[in-house]
């Protein structure tokens, strides 16, 4: 039997299990901030699950992308959907609805290939999985389209993050990659010169969407290189869980 995303705490340690469902509205993603704490646990912020739901109604640890050792900062943590998922100037992610079967998330924290252990890391990306009946999974990366092209620039920390989206060919079934550009600053919002960037991808699969959300450490850039991998790499791990 597949071990399915459960969080059981332990004195520093989090043990993977079992995917939850549950209601909330997911948190912001400041990336001029430093890099937001994860919570421990697996939560659908979208609704209940339809009673008529054809997909499956839990997502396995298998069904996540896991970083090569080389990259891998910190092994993977279960986290909870409303901390994974990323807030331009609304909750443009979060819009599942009720359609959705199942929710998870988890969170890997990444280096520089040769990095010392004692280095600061380089990033973390979350990653969500959300599973739909119907035709929900094509109707909530149509929406998080819409919702992304309307929000051409937000205000983080008194400085403008513009935000644009472009489609991401050959990935899964549709896929969209976002980008966020902004100054960087200290923590009172002063320019410091130059910008930072980070990027969000959304692959469906199927009746699965995945959506990925890299963060430079401590509101530096993210790894734009890193992502296109590991979001084609996640696509088509959502693939083979599906079959």
């Amino acid at each position: 039997m597949r071990n399915l995303l459960v969080l059981v705490p332990l004195l520093g340690t989090i043990a993977v299990a079992t995917a939850c469902t549950a209601t909330s509205d997911p948190s912001d993603s400041a990336s001029s901030t430093p890099a937001p704490t994860t919570a421990a646990a697996a939560v659908d912020p979208t609704g209940s699950p339809s009673p008529s739901a054809s997909t499956p109604a839990t997502i396995p640890t298998s069904a996540f992308i896991e970083l090569p050792s080389e990259l891998r900062k910190s092994p993977r943590r279960a986290t909870a959907v409303e901390e994974a998922l990323p807030k331009l100037c609304a909750n443009e992610f979060g819009s599942g609805g009720r359609q959705v079967t199942a929710s998870a998330a988890m969170t890997v924290t990444y280096k520089k290939p040769g990095d010392n252990e004692g280095n600061t890391p380089q990033g973390m990306i979350h990653q969500t999985i959300f599973t739909f009946d119907g035709d929900g999974a094509s109707a909530y990366l149509a929406r998080v389209r819409t919702a992304v092209e309307a929000c051409p620039s937000y205000t983080q920390l008194e400085n403008s993050t513009t935000v644009k989206s472009q489609t991401l060919p050959g990935v899964g079934d549709e896929a969209l990659l976002v980008t966020r550009t902004w100054p960087y600053a200290n923590l009172n919002g002063t320019r410091t010169g130059g910008n930072g960037s980070s990027q969000i991808a959304v692959a469906r699969v199927g009746n699965a969407v995945t959506v990925f959300d890299d963060q430079g450490w401590e509101g530096s850039s993210g790894d734009p290189t890193l992502l296109d991998r590991i979001v084609r790499d996640g696509a088509k791990t959502l693939d083979a869980w599906q079959r």
